[in-house]
């Protein structure tokens, strides 16, 4: 299904075919991203997308004030201050060794749909594994659209940015990624 982000149906739809376990392909603030239930789907995007066990998805949230409970790590202020925004901060998780990649979008159609999920979402870039991030909805839709169950329709994002990855498991400010929000 291919549905205008403009529907007034939009948000409902695509909460619904996600919290089905289904995968979407979905506008953030930056670019289009796979998107699925965590961690139900992972699987599933690694299929569709081409990609390493090995190499983890950024996982969106819908207030920056949820990181404080699946983080063990102290996120800076001023960091929490550029959310909602175009920053992903991996963070110590709460309950295990592990490291995830968090995102708070400041697009609040998307914040609308996580909040009817109401559990974070996975977002990966719309590529396959190893080629160009695809900038155009014709792109995306002849090459997903048998796929996945929905595609929402935000126009083009031609020479969009990603997120800027900072890393602070250690407890300074490493910045991994420069991407459209710019840090110093």
């Amino acid at each position: 299904m291919i549905l205008s982000k403009n529907n007034n149906t939009s948000i409902d739809k695509t909460a619904t075919i996600l919290n089905s376990g289904k995968i979407a392909i979905i506008p953030t603030d930056t670019v289009y991203g796979f998107s699925g239930i965590v961690p139900q789907t992972d699987k599933e995007i690694r299929k569709i997308k081409g990609r390493a066990e090995t190499k983890p998805f950024i996982q969106l949230i819908s207030n920056p004030e949820d990181i404080y409970s699946l983080t063990k790590s102290v996120v800076p202020k001023k960091l929490i201050d550029l959310w909602p925004g175009a920053l992903t901060i991996i963070v110590q998780d709460k309950n295990s060794e592990t490291t995830t990649a968090y995102r708070c979008p400041a697009d609040e159609w998307i914040r609308s749909v996580l909040s009817k999920c109401n559990t974070p979402l996975y977002s990966t870039s719309v590529n396959r594994s190893g080629h160009s991030i695809l900038e155009t909805i014709e792109d995306i839709k002849k090459e997903f659209s048998k796929e996945v169950a929905l595609i929402i329709d935000d126009g083009d994002r031609k020479n969009a940015l990603p997120s800027t990855i900072v890393d602070i498991t250690d407890g300074t400010i490493r910045i991994l990624r420069q991407g459209s929000l710019r840090i110093h």
